[in-house]
Formats: C-alpha cells, sequence, structure tokens
C-alpha cells in the first residue's frame, strides 16, 4: 500500500496514470478512508492550485523553447552538485520537487540549491541552501519547495479544469535575499487553436521590489466570460510586520488609483503577509504595496533606561508612539535630531568638519551631563583598507585612551587605490562608508539620535547585514549577534561568565559581514564604561559615559584579512614559548605541596603527555605576593625537579598587596618609597585607595564557616593597589618579580588574576567613596552587571586618581578598563628579563592590544555541559580581538564535574591553544587521573594527538605573531562565499586544515557537523571522506573526537612524548593531504622553542612545502637556527594518493639522493616514506619523489 501511495503522488506531478492487464491502481479503488485517496486528493488539489503556473510555462515552451519539468542543473549550472541530481526536478524555474522513488523509506537525501526556498506546504523559509539534506517524507509526503524570487499565479482548485477554471486565481510571492520576485501569467480560453499568434490571450507581468508588487497587463486581447478575479495574495519572506498596505488600480494614464479594499494579515512566525479580500479583475493592471514594517524598525531609542513614560520621553524632545513590535522603542528620535555640519574641509588624506547641536529639541535629558554644542570632526585616510573617524569638543581636553596603535606615517591619498568612499552627510550630521567595489555602505551614522555631552556619548549606524560578531568580554550564546534589540555592556569585571554580564576584559570591536561575502571590521577605542544595542533595522547603537569617539575600521575585504588588519593596527599576537603549547594542570585548593608532587607523580606514572604545573594562590602566605607559604616550602625544591625532567611551572600574581603587615614587607614598603599605589586626588586625600582582596591579616585564624562578608571584614588586609599606567611602578614591579625568582623560586611564566581590578569592597575600605558621587552613578548607567550598585561595585572608587606615563592626572572612571592592560606589558617585560626566556604571561583583564604580551583564559567558569560550546564561541571571539593564546578551564572552574561531561571537556580542551585543566577550591579533583584508568587512557590517547601536531599548532602561532592571522579559525573566515558557515559555532579550524567537530552535549553517540566545499581527509582513518558543502553525522564514541584535514594542505607532525622538551628532539614529519587535482602546500616554522626575540633576530628556521605531480618539496625561506636546534626529516604521511600501487620513492637532499621504500595502503589511499633513518636536516632544501 505504502509503495503504490508513493507511486500515485509521483503520477500525480506528471498526470498520466497507464495500466493495462494488472491489478487496478486508481486511487478509488482503495476505498474511500484509504491514505491513498486522502493523499491523492491532497496533492492533486495542490496540481490543480497550481494549473496556472503549469499553463505559463507551456505557453513559455511554445514561444521561447523554455523547459517545463527542468533539471535542476538547468539553473543552477555552476554548481556541480546539481550536474548528478536526477531525482528531483523542476516546473520552470520556481517549484523543486523532490519525489520518494524507493520503496519502505520515509526519509530522501536531497540537494537544495543555492537560493531562497521555501516549503510549499508550511510556507516557511528553510535554513539550508546549496547542501544536501535529508527530508523526512512518509508514504503521504512528497517533496515541494519554491524558489525565492518566484510568483506563481494560481487558482482555486475543483475536481476538474471546466470547474476550477471558472474560481478565483491568487498569486504566491516568494521573496530572494534582496525582498524581491518576477513571474508572469498566459491565460486564454484554455480551447482555442493559436490563441498566441492571434493576440486572443492576457498576458501579465509580476514583479516585487522595495515592498511593491506590480502586476502588469502587457496583453489584454481576451475577455474571460467567468469575470475572474485575484482574491489572494500571499507573500513568504516578509521580515517584519507591515503597519499598513494599499492595493490601487493602474488607470490608462499609468497613474494608480485610491486603495482597494482589502484585508492584512501578517504571520510573524513563518514572516509571510496574507493580502486577502481582494476583487483584482483579471486583465487590469495593478499596484500592490505594503510598508515592510519598517517604521518602527527605524526607530532609535531615545529612552534606553528603565521605566521610560511619555512625560520622560517627551522631555527629551523625543517622540513617544507604542509599537507592537516586541522590543522596538516607544520612545525615539525625530528624524532631526542631532547635530549639522556647519564647516567642511576636504583633502586627498582626509576630511574635517564643524558640527552644531540641533537646539530646536531640549537637552539629552540628563541634567548633570550638559550637553556639547559644538564638536570638531576628523576622517583620516591611512590607508587603502583603514580609515579612522574622530569626533572631540575642540574647547576642553578630554580624556583620550592612552593606547598605542600602530599607525602609518602618512595617509592613502590616492583615491584610485582606496577601498572606501567616505561621505559626510549635513543634516542629521553623519559619516557614511561606502565599498567602492559593491557599494554597499558598512557604516551609515546619518541617523537621528547623536549625542555628545559631558557624561553621556551616543552614535548609532545602520549595518550591511544582520552578520555582526565581536564585542566582549561577554558570554554570548551564539557567535553570531542576535539583533532583535539586545544590548551588551563593556567594562571590565570580576564576573565569571555569565549572560548579559560584562566580564574580564573590554573588546568594543566587532566585524561584520556583507550580502556579498566582503567582512570589514570596527574598532571604537573609547575605555569608559559602555554599551551596545544591536537592532533588527539593522543597526547598532554606542552609549559610552565618557572621553571621545575615535574610530577606526579596517575593509577586509576577507574575515582573515580584517583580523589581519586589525592586529596591524593594534600589534600582533605574542609569540609563545613552545612548552606553553603542551597540556598544562592548576588548582585552586592545593593544601601544600606534597599534593602538587602527588599529583605530578600520578601523571608521569600515567604516561600522560603533561608540560605545565602551575600553583595558585595556595602557595603564597596568606595570600600575599612574593611570599612563600611554610605549607610549600619544599614546592622550590619540587619545581626544580620537575624542570630537570623536562616539564614547566607557572606561579599566579596578583595586583593587591597588603597593607597591614607587622614586619617588613618589601613589596608594600618599597612600593610606598616608590609612590607606586593608587591614591586620592590630593584636592581630597593624600591616602592610599584602600581595597580588601585575598591578603589575611597577620597572626589570625581563618573561620572559614563564616559568611563571606564576614570573613572579608575580620580577616582580610587593607591592599593597596599598583598604578601600572606609572613608568615607576614598572621598575618596582620587576624588581619584586626578580627577587622573588632570584631567592625563592624559579618560575617558568606567569599568571596574572583579579585585575580588573577586583575588591572586595565595592569602592574602598568603608565603601565611602571621596569626591563627586556622579563618577560612581553616572547620568546614564550601561547595561552592566549590578549597574544599580554603581560602577564601583567589586572594584575602586571612580574618583581613584591615576597617572599617565606623560603625567597626566586622570581618574579610574576613565582607565577602569585598562587597568589589566596596563598590568600586562609590565609583567612580560619582567618574566622576559628575570628567566632570560620567552615563557607565557596569561592575564584574566584584556583590551585591544594586550594580546601583543599575553594570553588569556576565559575565566572562573562552570562544569556545565554549555560550557563546551560556550569556549568555542569565546576563543572565536578572541581570534577576533587579537588574542591568539586562549582556552577555558577544562572541566570547569566551579562546581564538581561529571565523569562524562569532563571526558568530552578533555578532548575538547586538547584542541584550545591554551590547554589548561583548572578548578575552584572545595570541589572534587578532575585532573586525568583523578578518575579511573579509561579516563586515564583516553585522555593519553587525545593529548597524544595534540602533541604529535604541535608543530603545526606552534607554525599557527608564527603566523598568528608575524601576520596576524588567526589560530582558532571560525569556519566562514575560511569559506565565506558559502553562506552556511556564517552561523556555525560549534565547529573550528586550527588555522586553514585542521577542522575540529567535537561532542558538546550529554549521552551523544553521534555529531552532525558541516563539510564545507573542500576534499577532507578523516585524521584518525586516513580515507577521504567524499563528503562536501553538506551536514554529516559523525559515530562519536566517547573515546573520539572528529577531526578532518583539508586536502590541499601540508601539517608538519612529530611522534608526541610526555612533553614538548622530549618531543621536540623526534623528527619532524608531514602530513601531506592531496587536493582534488594533486597538489598541496604549507610551511614550518621552527625555532629553539623558547629564545627571546627569536623572530625579530631571524633565530629561526622557516620553509614553505609544496607537492604537485607525485613529487614534494621543500624550500628553505629563513635558517637562522642553530645547529643543535636544527630538525630532520622523518616519516611523511601523504593522504589521497590514489590506488595505483606506488612501488618506489627517492630523497635529494644536500646534493645527495637517497632511494627509499614506500608503504602504500591501497584501501585508504595513503602512502608512507620514512625518511628517519636518512638523518636529513630540514634545514636544508629536499624533494620526495615516488613512482608508480
Amino acid at each position: 500500500m505504502v509503495v503504490v501511495v508513493e507511486m500515485m503522488m509521483m503520477m500525480m506531478i506528471m498526470m498520466k496514470s497507464l495500466n493495462y492487464d494488472f491489478q487496478p491502481q486508481d486511487p478509488a479503488f482503495y476505498g474511500p478512508n484509504s491514505p491513498l485517496v486522502a493523499s491523492s486528493k491532497y496533492y492533486l488539489r495542490i496540481r490543480y492550485t497550481l494549473l496556472p503556473y503549469l499553463y505559463t510555462l507551456f505557453y513559455k515552451a511554445h514561444t521561447t523553447g523554455d523547459t517545463v519539468v527542468r533539471p535542476v542543473m538547468h539553473e543552477f549550472y555552476s554548481d556541480s552538485n546539481t550536474w548528478s541530481t536526477d531525482r528531483q526536478f523542476l516546473w520552470g524555474k520556481h517549484l523543486l520537487i523532490t519525489p520518494v522513488l524507493d520503496p519502505g523509506v520515509d526519509t530522501v537525501k536531497a540537494y537544495i540549491p543555492d537560493a531562497v526556498w521555501y516549503n510549499y506546504e508550511t510556507m516557511e523559509q528553510l535554513a539550508e541552501r546549496r547542501m544536501h539534506v535529508t527530508m523526512h517524507l512518509p508514504a503521504d509526503k512528497l517533496g515541494l519547495h519554491v524558489r525565492g524570487g518566484a510568483i506563481l499565479p494560481t487558482q482555486e482548485p475543483d475536481v476538474t479544469t471546466t470547474h476550477s477554471r471558472r474560481n478565483p486565481m491568487g498569486l504566491l510571492v516568494a521573496l530572494d535575499d534582496n525582498k524581491q520576485a518576477a513571474g508572469e501569467l498566459f491565460w486564454d480560453d484554455g480551447d482555442s487553436r493559436e490563441t498566441v499568434e492571434t493576440g486572443k490571450h492576457i498576458h501579465y507581468l509580476f514583479s516585487v521590489s522595495s515592498g511593491e508588487l506590480k502586476m502588469q497587463v502587457t496583453r489584454a486581447g481576451y475577455k474571460d466570460p467567468n469575470n475572474l478575479t485575484f482574491e489572494n495574495i500571499t507573500i513568504l519572506g516578509v521580515s517584519y510586520p507591515p503597519n499598513s498596505s494599499a492595493v490601487s488600480l493602474i488607470s490608462g494614464e499609468g497613474s494608480p488609483t485610491t486603495s482597494l479594499p482589502h484585508t492584512m494579515q501578517y504571520d510573524a512566525e513563518k514572516k509571510i503577509l496574507f493580502l486577502q479580500g481582494l476583487s483584482l479583475t483579471l486583465g487590469e493592471s495593478y499596484l500592490v504595496k505594503w510598508d515592510q514594517g519598517l517604521e518602527d524598525y527605524q526607530r532609535f531609542d531615545c529612552h534606553p533606561e528603565d521605566n521610560g513614560d511619555e512625560t520622560k520621553c517627551k522631555s527629551r524632545g523625543c517622540i513617544w508612539k507604542p509599537s507592537s513590535i516586541e522590543k522596538a522603542p516607544w520612545c525615539f528620535y525625530p528624524d532631526d535630531y542631532g547635530y549639522s555640519v556647519t564647516a567642511f574641509n576636504e583633502t586627498s588624506s582626509g576630511m574635517t568638519a564643524d558640527i552644531v547641536r540641533n537646539k530646536k529639541y531640549r537637552s539629552s535629558g540628563r541634567p548633570n551631563s550638559p550637553d556639547i554644542d559644538t564638536l570638531r570632526v576628523s576622517i583620516q585616510y591611512h590607508t587603502s583598507h583603514m580609515l579612522q573617524f574622530k569626533i572631540v569638543d575642540p574647547a576642553t581636553d578630554r580624556y583620550e585612551v592612552p593606547v598605542p596603535l600602530s599607525l602609518p606615517k602618512t595617509s592613502e591619498t590616492d583615491e584610485s587605490k582606496r577601498l572606501y568612499k567616505v561621505a559626510i552627510t549635513q543634516t542629521p550630521f553623519g559619516i557614511k562608508v561606502t565599498r567602492k567595489s559593491t557599494g554597499i555602505a558598512i557604516w551609515d551614522s546619518s541617523v537621528p539620535g547623536f549625542t555628545f555631552s559631558e557624561m553621556f556619548i551616543q552614535v548609532s549606524t545602520r549595518l550591511p547585514s544582520h552578520f555582526i560578531y565581536g564585542f566582549g568580554e561577554t558570554e554570548h550564546p551564539t557567535y553570531k549577534h542576535d539583533l532583535n534589540y539586545h544590548t551588551w555592556g563593556m567594562f571590565t569585571k570580576d564576573q565569571p561568565p555569565g549572560y548579559k554580564t560584562n566580564s574580564y576584559g573590554m573588546h568594543p570591536f566587532y566585524m561584520g559581514l556583507e550580502k556579498t561575502a566582503d567582512a570589514h571590521g570596527v574598532l571604537l577605542l573609547n575605555s569608559n564604561a559602555m554599551d551596545v544595542t544591536l537592532q533588527p533595522t539593522p543597526a547598532l547603537t554606542y552609549r559610552t559615559v565618557g572621553g571621545i569617539l575615535d574610530f577606526y575600521m579596517v575593509l577586509g575585504p576577507t574575515p582573515e584579512m580584517v583580523v589581519q588588519e586589525y592586529t596591524q593596527l593594534i600589534g600582533r599576537p605574542v609569540l609563545p614559548a613552545y612548552w606553553t603549547l603542551g597540556f598544562q594542570l592548576c588548582r585552586y585548593g592545593y593544601a601544600n605541596d606534597s599534593e602538587i608532587e602527588d599529583l605530578y607523580n600520578s601523571m608521569r606514572a600515567a604516561g600522560i603527555p603533561y608540560d605545565v604545573q602551575y600553583a595558585d594562590i595556595d602557595y603564597m602566605d596568606r595570600q600575599l605576593n612574593f611570599v612563600l607559604d611554610s605549607e610549600f616550602s619544599k614546592l622550590p625544591a619540587l619545581v626544580e625537579r620537575i624542570q630537570d625532567e623536562g616539564g614547566r611551572f607557572i606561579i599566579i600574581l596578583d595586583p593587591a598587596i597588603s597593607g597591614n603587615e607587622t614586619v617588613p614587607y618589601p613589596a608594600f614598603d618599597r612600593g610606598v618609597a616608590d609612590d607606586v599605589f593608587i591614591k586620592w586626588p590630593k584636592n581630597l586625600s593624600d591616602e592610599i585607595v584602600w581595597g580588601k582582596v585575598w591578603p589575611d591579616y597577620p597572626n589570625v585564624t581563618v573561620n572559614d564557616s563564616l559568611d563571606w562578608d564576614t570573613q572579608i571584614e575580620l580577616y582580610r588586609s587593607y591592599t593597596a593597589f599598583p598604578d601600572f599606567l606609572r613608568p615607576a611602578t614598572a621598575k618596582w614591579w620587576f624588581q619584586e618579580i626578580k627577587d622573588f625568582y632570584d631567592k625563592i623560586m624559579k618560575f617558568d611564566g606567569l599568571w596574572i588574576d583579579m585585575n580588573e581590578p577586583v575588591t572586595f569592597v565595592s569602592g574602598t575600605v568603608g565603601k565611602k567613596c571621596l569626591g563627586d558621587p556622579l563618577f560612581e552613578n553616572p547620568p546614564y548607567m550601561p547595561a552592566l552587571e549590578s549597574r544599580y550598585l554603581g560602577l564601583n561595585h567589586k572594584t575602586l572608587c571612580m574618583n581613584s586618581e591615576q597617572i599617565l606615563s606623560d603625567g597626566k592626572k586622570v581618574r579610574h572612571y576613565d582607565v577602569h578598563s585598562l587597568y589589566g592592560w596596563s598590568q600586562t606589558q609590565p609583567t612580560y617585560d619582567a618574566m622576559l628579563n628575570v628567566t632570560g626566556k620567552r615563557g607565557i604571561v596569561v592575564t584574566r583583564s584584556t583590551f585591544p592590544s594586550s594580546g601583543k604580551w599575553a594570553g588569556h583564559w576565559l575565566g572562573d567558569n562552570t562544569a556545565g555541559w554549555d560550557q563546551l560550546y560556550k569556549s568555542i564561541i569565546g576563543m572565536m571571539e578572541f581570534s577576533l580581538f587579537g588574542i591568539s593564546y586562549t582556552g577555558a578551564d577544562i572541566c570547569g572552574f566551579f562546581n564538581d564535574a561529571e565523569y562524562e561531561m569532563c571526558l568530552r571537556w578533555m578532548h575538547l580542551g586538547a584542541f584550545y591553544p591554551y590547554s589548561r585543566n583548572h578548578n575552584g577550591k572545595g570541589f572534587r579533583r578532575q585532573d586525568p587521573v583523578a578518575w579511573d584508568a579509561q579516563f586515564a587512557n583516553y585522555s593519553r590517547d587525545v593529548l597524544n594527538i595534540r602533541y604529535s601536531l604541535l608543530p603545526y599548532l606552534y607554525t599557527l602561532m608564527f603566523e598568528a605573531h608575524t601576520k596576524g592571522s588567526t589560530v582558532i579559525r571560525p569556519m566562514l573566515h575560511e569559506f565565506v562565499q558559502d553562506t552556511n558557515t556564517w552561523n556555525i559555532h560549534k565547529q573550528f579550524l586550527w588555522g586553514p586544515a585542521m577542522l575540529i567537530t567535537p561532542a558538546l552535549d550529554k549521552g551523544v553517540v553521534n555529531v552532525e557537523g558541516y563539510i564545507p566545499d573542500a576534499r577532507w581527509y578523516d585524521f584518525h582513518t586516513t580515507r577521504e571522506i567524499g563528503v562536501r558543502r553538506q551536514n554529516l553525522i559523525m559515530p562519536t564514541p566517547l573515546h573520539h573526537i572528529n577531526l578532518h584535514v583539508r586536502g590541499g594542505y601540508i601539517l608538519p607532525w612529530q611522534k608526541p612524548e610526555n612533553t614538548t622538551h622530549f618531543s621536540r628532539k623526534n623528527p619532524l614529519g608531514l602530513i601531506v593531504a592531496l587536493s582534488d587535482n594533486g597538489t598541496a602546500q604549507g610551511s614550518l616554522f621552527w625555532d629553539d622553542g623558547e629564545g627571546v626575540d627569536n623572530v625579530e633576530r631571524g633565530r629561526y628556521l622557516l620553509t614553505s612545502f609544496t607537492a604537485e605531480s607525485n613529487m614534494l618539496s621543500s624550500q628553505v625561506l629563513v635558517n637562522g637556527l642553530h645547529v643543535t636546534d636544527q630538525p630532520f626529516l622523518g616519516v611523511l604521511k601523504l593522504w589521497g594518493v590514489g590506488t595505483t600501487k606506488i612501488i618506489s620513492a627517492s630523497l635529494i637532499s644536500d646534493n645527495r639522493e637517497w632511494t627509499l621504500t614506500p608503504e602504500h595502503n591501497m584501501d585508504t589511499q595513503e602512502l608512507i616514506i620514512d625518511a628517519t633513518s636518512l638523518s636529513a636536516s630540514m634545514s636544508q632544501p629536499f624533494s620526495v619523489t615516488w613512482r608508480i
């Protein structure tokens, strides 16, 4: 029966059923209540509904030779996936039909070509395009999809065409990406001959653009006797609910009449507009308009604060009008609210303008923040791909961010070389930046609402698309931002990752994608507390509480180039020491040095790769920097042993220094003598601004059973905060670090924490901030965590004074978010000078350019499944921010980790650049040897994979350091032309060539991932997977993570050992993953792994590799290595070499030739050539040839 239903549905499309001497197969034979009858009636009604469209297709076939039933490749011939698509077909251009053609199945593998598609039956838009999908099509279903851009004429069906031709007609409009559509209708009496030739027919051309449907009659040579009318028009893909619609008859003069009666309904969930109750005469021309619902979406919020009402709104000179759109502002700016240009000058290198506030309206509505009426605008064309626009108060020396940027000495004055065009709008003032190659405006701030007052600055801009990435640091649920009126605050804070909570760093940078797949980036260099609102216009609004507006825009045009150009501006990411890429362990809550020693011994006994051990604040006596606790008296000896055995050790340092010591404490005493601590302004007090953090009072016994606030009050000592903006502080900090290294313990790297900065008493001890309280609670409070408690919540008073390197005094209010940034370079410089090696600094608080000196971990996360995929988003965002060395605390910092989650996290974390398992005090251990033998074995296996690929990862770090390339790379950076990649955040790449698809959910044994358009090999099996540009279900048992290597790339690898100290001694091999045409390329960076300024001094090896025509060759680009550090060639693994037996191979290097014996697996198509025994130096060019 099922088979018969499927066959009948197919015949309904073809509409001819022949039967000779076989069992009856007409639908009625199976009974009136049979599924076959029901399904037949349903799909025949669809067919009859679409007969006007089908009849028009036959008219087109008759007049122009167009096909009716059309192979998919006829419409999408540039897509090679369609060339073999023979189980789907089209009616004309616009109706895709996917039948079930095999017995006993209810799913069909189908291809969705590159267009907008709508399910005909549900009218919902498909998310997929240009990819294979699995359609669920039970026996009574057929795949029917309407292509975006189509206008299909329809008619209410009946039992015969004679009857249906008497029924009302309609239009089904399916909008494309540009919200456009087109179609036509041919209509005659349906029987007479030569109606085309004689002109006895009606012909319409339909078109939709900008919310207008034109129903244009091009021939009216026939009068239908049934007085047919169009009664219903259904429009798919209407993004926003229209406020109104109008239907007009176009007169003979071409002008529309007054609106005709009809009703309008909008399905917000499916984005469908229904126009019903029409009575549009067949043979007449009409114009149908809807306002696209844009009015409400063009509003810019005039009252972003809570508790807005009409009175408050109008007091700001704004418009109050309720909206039916959820989250749309009811209080919004009038069109001319803002500034106007009074003077303008343009040169070959930029523009300047003076602008004046439109005083027609009242002030911005914040009485304690007076408006600044006159502003100066300057626009600088720095390079062909970068420009700057800056808005200042010419009458006042306002605070500007003291972060140095790398700007060219001269501007790009040749207009023909610039990728952009800039225009200034007079009223309301705005700046419009257009990409010259496409004409797309990527920034347009000529919208109402621009405000520049003493303590509140606001500027909005339209965006070219809804695809926006970046802004941090905060936990985002997706990599691509949701533009449905979401506001994100930015102000550094001791705040664990959480939704809509500003966290440790501040990065007012975003990358935008344009519909053409071009990319751009925008930095607002402003360190004051701020927020950004993203709205569906699409547009965004910045609001900040101080400083100036200083924007930098880079034009890409690829996403990867955006990051390269951005890091060229702010500084390239630091090159970490090689050992920092090894696996690392840490825990807050080690009771003594014996616990660390036991863990170290257990890890070594288990044979799990492991390079770095940490000590959290437990090693400090009463949590005092630079003082060793008696319970850790043997730690220096243990560290020395770890280092002797090839491992490394990192210690934590917090910025806060205890000021209540009863015995000399050099860190505090010398700090006071050098005047390095943050104080009040002298007009308020000459005292240190005291806080409380981790250090305890001397000679107290802490009662941990007391509540947190009581413990802080009774036990925590007063602490002083170094002002790292002062040059003197860097010298003091260096001396304290040096003394600890020389006299107490020889660490290898430094971890700086709590540098937002954090104090456990908000503001200061006693919570009484001196000075103007307006700076603690400004007139506008951005959307920050605990904003109602003031800006000083969990940090210092905003009136605290800091001093810049040029001697200028500034409030903490302005530079708060620079604290961690200002500590990072002095810490990095101290580490280099004290250890004499490169090491690593890991910092919690960051700002643009922090990546020049440090890596970053994503903070005090929780042991929860959601944190796995959110860590991928966090790493991808920090790739945008120019910080390559990133990772999350594996298995979570807070709460007890669960076995399966922690094991999955170990697999994911093995592919963090910064791979550290770390958890908090009071929670159970979660290191790899804390569970069972299976956990240890699985951890060892995946870390062995990591260690084998460290030469590739290290090379990526070098490319980030020298070129600004990303290490953790979103898929869209490599495949931006494939819009399917624009929303992916549960998979990521190492550079261009390694795709990681982890298991991220509890209990899963299969993972669905997207395979981009390239040749891909399974890393574990070395086989080509034979899938591209589609989703793939990947078996993922508990011990497995999905890894795929991209064809066309060469990855250096190395046999793993328990530490990088030993793995670096092994020969270097190459994984050569051949492309479709048998080629591949790659590179290797190699140095001693820890030397300071190796790159700048040329003390390294850089080699490129090329494979083509059965030969692999190398070219030495830089050879500055010491002879003792030169690597030797090991095992070559060539993938995708084919099934023709390869029987010989040879290597030529240093004017010598060796014959090698290849191993060719014709099943997997892997060729292995082992050159280990030859001791061929990779510092010399070589070539390897294989022959059949």
